[in-house]
């Protein structure tokens, strides 16, 4: 590390406050870069939604011990929603972080001083340049010893297409068209609503819109998923260590029985045709579905990897997600318990001294929990501040969910759960309560 420079971290959510905590308690110098207007923007933007996990599993430990004494006071007990975590939790850490936090400012890109990405000679000995841009458009650099990126993947959502790109016609019909969990359903009444994805943020969508169903007859709900059987959607039943997300899958079941939503298996989304009021959603195999008013793709999320461009990284082919943990959380392969703790040995890159952590390490897995997000930041602080012994140790305990579908077995009617399919960010939730079916859902970001 570049001495008397400061560690920057990238991004302002759980994931990056919580670095920043570390390193304040390490005594080390720390710029935090958020592009939103406050902590926490990117969970905001699903603040009517209620997590799985509760209060103590949403606490990072050194961010706990530098609130503390400010006299703040840690929720014990419940399931907050996204705006009660960021309220209750990351708005008072970045305020007892203070200045350290620079908001309004968007990352543009991260290099080497002096060094483009060919250019070996000296390389090591540079510090990093972080390119930044403000609200005004003014354009600054940072110089920082090391980097730490916990940008997430919020902002690049995966297209509706099933082969990775836009579908044809997609990009034309985006004001059709949302990548987000809805909360106020209301205007759709009466209308045929598309739902596509298997995951949980796909389930909360179709059961907002099956209420809505409910309560507004002429109302239309499908639900296109890729994958030859709807178990994907529907989560582990008994077998589910996480409670809340099985609850969720037994009412989406519900649902189906009632008839409130029609279910479509195998329908990969290759064209959206637009015809005077509404689409026409067309499938790889030529099927069709129409008089569409309003889709919703919520398929995933994927990494945005522009910025890192001129710097030296190490991604997985197929995932996007940090090489040296790939092979431990291949979606293919492991359920979201079973994926173990990742630290800075597995995080490390070619460029020595930059990390990428949080649910951007996983690229395009999810089967990321927040819990191990906060475990990667301490042991990659610890590395950073030269305590190897701290930042070799696992203190992490997860417990197996036992199920996960995964991209194995996509093409046929295997009863695999939405743990590795879900485009959410998953956490840990111990006991069953009686929450809000209609806001009950697994959505934390990084």
């Amino acid at each position: 590390m570049v001495p008397d420079l400061p560690v920057v971290v990238i991004g302002a959510g759980p994931q990056g406050l919580a670095a920043a905590a570390h390193l304040v308690e390490r005594d080390m110098d720390v710029v935090v870069i958020e592009r939103g207007a406050a902590a926490g923007t990117a969970v905001s933007e699903w603040g009517h939604i209620r997590l799985f996990s509760a209060w103590p599993e949403l606490i990072d430990s050194a961010s706990r011990r530098l609130l503390e004494p400010t006299g703040w006071a840690a929720p014990s007990t419940g399931y907050p929603t996204g705006s009660a975590w960021v309220s209750g939790y990351l708005a008072p850490l970045a305020e007892a972080l203070g200045g350290r936090v620079r908001f309004d400012t968007k990352v543009t890109g991260v290099s080497r001083q002096g060094r483009d990405k060919v250019v070996d000679s000296g390389r090591r000995g540079r510090p990093f340049v972080v390119h930044t841009r403000d609200r005004h458009g003014a354009e600054g650099r940072v110089l920082a010893s090391a980097v730490i990126d916990a940008s997430g993947t919020w902002g690049t959502p995966n297209p509706a297409g099933a082969d990775g790109y836009p579908a044809v016609g997609e990009s034309t019909a985006s004001d059709l068209i949302s990548y987000r969990v809805p909360d106020d359903v209301s205007s759709l009444a009466g209308s045929h609503v598309v739902v596509v994805g298997a995951g949980h943020s796909a389930t909360h969508a179709v059961l907002r819109l099956t209420d809505l169903a409910r309560r507004s007859p002429g109302t239309r709900v499908t639900w296109l998923l890729r994958r030859g059987s709807a178990a994907s959607a529907l989560g582990g039943g008994v077998g589910d260590g996480l409670p809340e997300r099985a609850a969720l899958g037994t009412r989406a079941r519900r649902a189906i029985d009632a008839g409130r939503v029609d279910v479509v298996t195998g329908f990969r989304v290759s064209e959206f045709r637009r015809d005077p009021d509404s689409l026409v959603v067309i499938a790889e195999d030529g099927r069709e579905i129409d008089g569409v008013s309003r889709v919703f793709a919520l398929t995933g999320f994927r990494p945005d990897i522009e910025i890192l461009r001129e710097l030296r990284i190490d991604l997985d082919a197929s995932l996007e997600a940090v090489a040296g943990i790939a092979s431990e959380i291949d979606p293919n392969i492991h359920s979201c318990g079973s994926v173990g703790a990742t630290g800075a040995r597995q995080l490390a890159q070619p460029e020595q001294g930059f990390f990428i952590v949080g649910v951007k390490s996983y690229g395009r897995a999810p089967t990321f929990l927040a819990l191990t997000g906060f475990e990667q930041v301490r042991s990659v602080v610890a590395h950073l501040a030269g305590d190897h012994e701290a930042a070799s140790r696992n203190e992490l305990v997860l417990p197996e969910t036992g199920v996960c579908g995964g991209s194995g077995d996509f093409d046929t009617a295997s009863s695999g759960a939405g743990c590795c399919a879900a485009p959410s960010v998953l956490q840990i939730g111990r006991t069953p309560t009686a929450l809000d079916p209609a806001r009950s859902l697994t959505l934390e970001t990084s």
